[in-house]
Formats: C-alpha cells, structure tokens, sequence
C-alpha cells in the first residue's frame, strides 16, 4: 500500500475485518507486508498528512502495535533469518525494506525476522498473525519454504523464485531474439 489510512479505510467499508477475523478463527493464517503491517496493528497515526489528511485511523487491531507515519522514508537492502521458524537458523531471508513509518509495541518482542542483528517485524502469540516491513522475502528459496511452512505447507519441494525469474526472462529473450533479428535487419 502507498496509503495505508486509506486502503485501511476501504478494506473496513468492505467488511475486511470481519472475515478476516473469520478466517483465523478456522486456523488461517495472516501476513501484512509493510502497509499491510502497519495495518495489523492499533492504530495508524499520521500527525504530518505524510499520505494525505493528517489523522488517526483504527488498525485491524491483530497486532499490539501502533504506527506513527513520517516525513522520512526508510530504504534499505537487508538480509538476515525467519525467526518465526523453527529452523531459524537455517531460514536465511534477504529483501529490502522501504517504507515512511515506525511502529512501536509489544508485538515487537516476538520478532518475524532478525535483520542485519536487529529484530525486525512482529508474530502474534498465537503464531496466526506475522507482520514485516520486509519486501521481496518470498524471493529467498529459505524464507520461501518457512513461510510456506508457517502457513501450513508442508512440503519437501523448494521453490527457488531467483531461478524461475531467471528462466522465465530466457524465455522471453529467446522468443523475442527472431522478432528483434528481423526488426535489425530491416525487414
């Protein structure tokens, strides 16, 4: 989301809440990626109209943590491990993180992630909920499997993202080269 108040405000009117709340009364399972984050939390405060009127929205209320918006943007390459997994240690996780906010709260103490030696994001205590600031974690092989794992997947296959982007851009280069060959030559 690049307005987390807002797309908040449109998941409420649409009955979001309910069914999600629905859904992990059945077992399921939750993940919020940096607006999606900050909106599992209390509140989402933006004293400044960082997105757009300065105020104060009411989270999903999954998470215990508030989000203060601000003028600073957070970017960054990052790496590190899946500290919700049981196999932390060998859960390794790269990604960036970019977003204009900061949460605080007791969330925070059961860290999804330990980034560059620092927690990083938040687990529910009952293990349904895990909200990051970390994009592109599903990119990682490792991180890929915890979190297929985490939500339920059990499965011996690993999906290397990396790789099948790789292959798919040959394919796209190899499908193109005919096309290009005869717009070089003029014809």
């Amino acid at each position: 989301s690049k307005n987390t108040r807002g797309d908040l405000a449109w998941l409420q009117a649409q009955g979001w809440p309910d069914r999600i709340r629905r859904h992990l009364r059945y077992g399921g399972k939750v993940i919020g990626i940096c607006g999606g984050f900050q909106m599992l939390g209390a509140n989402v405060d933006d004293p400044h109209g960082v997105e757009a009127v300065a105020g104060r929205s009411t989270g999903l209320r999954l998470l215990d943590l508030d989000t203060t918006l601000t003028r600073q943007k957070r970017l960054a390459q990052v790496s590190g491990r899946c500290a919700f997994a049981p196999d932390a240690q060998d859960a390794r996780v790269t990604g960036y993180e970019i977003h204009m906010g900061v949460s605080t709260g007791d969330a925070l103490t059961r860290p999804a992630f330990e980034i560059d030696g620092r927690p990083e994001g938040a687990c529910s205590d009952d293990g349904q909920v895990l909200g990051t600031y970390l994009h592109g974690l599903f990119d990682h092989a490792d991180a890929c499997a915890a979190l297929l794992r985490w939500a339920g997947l059990h499965s011996a296959h690993v999906i290397d993202t990396a790789a099948l982007r790789e292959a798919s851009l040959d394919r796209i280069a190899d499908a193109a080269a005919p096309l290009l060959e005869r717009l070089l030559m003029g014809a």
